[in-house]
């Protein structure tokens, strides 16, 4: 019914930049809230951002200021500009999109297939 695919993943030295992207297809009526989640190995998968239809973002508090959070609503498309990255940011980074497909009333939760962000020198 809906995919989301991620790509831009990646190995990146300390201080470094990386934008990962994730494009929802599929029977799609209308998105509202997209975001994106992280889950480093023996740790719970916690928000990192989220941006809503109209644009509204939020952030956690420990990319505040680092990461920044955009989407192109033409294209299904949501993205993460990840700057000054740390070691402590290497995750496998998800991507979440909350859809309304056609032909249905209501809204739900997809999720994509998750992208490796290593941070490391």
């Amino acid at each position: 019914q809906v995919q989301l695919v991620e790509s831009g993943g990646g190995l990146v030295q300390p201080g470094g930049s990386l934008r990962v992207s994730c494009a929802a297809s599929g029977s799609i009526s209308s998105i509202g809230i997209m975001g994106w989640y992280r889950q480093a190995p023996g740790k719970q998968r916690d928000l990192v951002a989220s941006v809503t239809s109209g644009g509204s973002t939020n952030y956690a508090d420990s990319v505040k200021g680092r990461f920044t959070i955009s989407r192109d609503n033409a294209k299904n498309t949501v993205y993460l500009q990840m700057n000054s990255l740390t070691p402590e940011d290497t995750a496998v980074y998800y991507c979440l999109a909350n859809v309304r497909i056609v032909s249905m009333s209501t809204f739900r939760n997809y999720w994509g297939q998750g992208t490796q962000v290593t941070v490391s020198s």
